[in-house]
């Protein structure tokens, strides 16, 4: 299975943007999708995941009511919707698929990843 992200640019503060995931060979709903964003220096955290299979969400607080992780089954892709775009949302956000069964926010327990995406919110 291959994941490929695409949307990222570069956004100015309150802007929005739309990053794909693009999942091959497998649906993407006999996952657990989630997304993650590595900032320079800092260590990969987690975003956002929901259950390719089912109405199951959660988000990291700091992206709460700013973000939103949808799927389109047709098209097999996985969206990550970013609005109100803030200077600290900067970073490379990678999607990722996880076997287990439950939301999880550790990277650890996803085991297939895209290349990333990078996205700079700058004026």
């Amino acid at each position: 299975v291959r994941m490929v992200e695409s949307g990222g640019e570069l956004v100015q503060p309150g802007g929005s943007l739309r990053l794909s995931c693009a999942v091959s060979d497998r649906p993407f709903s006999v996952y657990v999708m989630g997304w993650f964003r590595q900032a320079p220096g800092k260590e990969r955290e987690f975003v956002a995941a929901m259950f390719g299979r089912g109405t199951g969400k959660q988000y990291a607080d700091t992206v709460k009511g700013r973000f939103t992780i949808s799927g389109d089954a047709v098209t097999n892709t996985v969206y990550l919707q970013m609005d109100s775009l803030k200077l600290e949302d900067t970073a490379i956000y990678y999607c990722a698929g996880s076997t287990f069964a439950f939301l999880s926010t550790s990277r650890g327990d996803y085991q297939v990843w895209g290349q990333g995406t990078q996205v700079t919110v700058s004026s």
